[in-house]
């Protein structure tokens, strides 16, 4: 996409750090209870504080994978991917060793682990940005880790440095969890959506700077140049795509949403028709949306969420004149 309760699980400091620990050693608060939905309601409102809180501290993170890993094609470095337990970098390079940052939605916290047996954990809990970023930034100098990173946020309005964020203060665990396990069922049928497809296409990755978890195919042929676009507009789009979403939602968009879009629009891609009958083209995103709730409350969601995906890919496909044939399994 282009753009509270909270059980008492840490008793302990901010964060730990034992080199040449594994923290399976350590000692540690029992897991949150699973939630018994496996698509649970987030309704936006509930919990919009703690989602603009978690996008800075995936920013914060990710934007040390961006500094640590080399370039890859569209950006595809930077990306998170999601886990049983929440979401990991995989393996960064870095100067004395490999380091992997996780994040946990079942006991709440952020692990950093090194290849050198480091380890280092940091309490997800309500705190401010500014005092998240600190504390990430003193773990990794105490593993050894030496970067920096550019510390305004990305694709947000009204950004505020990292360092100077009190603003964003809020972590309710509950929903937090909730997100995750949406983001875990997602992922899922993405990836089956995906393995039907033997052209170029984009892993099932969780994008940090606008907080979406997508899944991108590839026509094989150039797009057209914008030379009036940004460098990573132009490095994102440089091949035509059909890709696909999952968002939380955000302005006028009030409830988390699956979208889907081809870039460039080829013509008649609005006007095609796509299923299920729920979702509808935005003209402003210039996407095809369906609500989650719509998803959650289908007879069969992932029948519902499949017949999407593949509707809408058909139109950019189809709109687009793709060699199908020679695409697809």
């Amino acid at each position: 996409m282009h753009p509270p309760r909270f059980p008492n699980i840490h008793s302990q400091s901010a964060y730990i750090f034992q080199p040449g620990v594994r923290m399976s050693n350590l000692q540690s608060k029992p897991a949150t209870t699973l939630t018994s939905e496996v698509l649970p309601a987030l309704p936006f409102e509930s919990w919009k504080d703690t989602l603009a809180t978690l996008h800075m501290w995936t920013q914060i993170v990710g934007k040390v994978r961006l500094q640590l890993c080399p370039m890859v094609n569209h950006y595809w470095n930077v990306t998170f991917y999601v886990t049983a337990r929440g979401m990991t970098t995989l393996t960064m390079p870095c100067a004395r060793a490999g380091l992997e940052a996780s994040f946990d939605f079942i006991d709440h916290k952020l692990i950093l682990e090194t290849s050198d047996g480091g380890s280092c954990v940091l309490a997800l809990r309500p705190q401010s940005v500014a005092d998240f970023y600190q504390e990430f930034m003193s773990a990794l100098n105490d593993l050894g880790v030496q970067v920096k990173i550019w510390t305004m946020p990305q694709e947000v309005p009204e950004p505020i440095r990292f360092e100077k964020d009190r603003v964003h203060a809020s972590y309710d665990a509950e929903a937090a969890h909730e997100l995750w396990r949406i983001l875990l069922w997602t992922d899922t049928v993405f990836k089956e959506f995906r393995a039907g497809f033997i052209g170029k296409v984009s892993p099932v990755h969780f994008f940090w700077g606008s907080f979406d978890l997508a899944v991108t195919r590839f026509s094989g042929r150039r797009a057209p140049e914008k030379p009036e676009a940004d460098k990573v507009t132009r490095e994102a789009y440089s091949h035509e795509v059909s890709s696909a979403g999952f968002w939380p939602g955000g302005g006028d968009i009030t409830g988390p949403a699956f979208y889907s879009y081809a870039a460039p629009e080829p013509p008649g891609f609005a006007e095609w028709p796509v299923d299920p009958k729920q979702a509808f083209y935005h003209s402003q995103m210039k996407e095809f949306l369906l609500m989650y709730d719509d998803v959650r409350q289908a007879e069969s969601p992932k029948q519902a969420l499949m017949d999407f995906l593949q509707s809408t890919y058909e139109a950019a496909a189809e709109c687009g004149k793709w060699d199908r044939k020679s695409l697809e399994r």
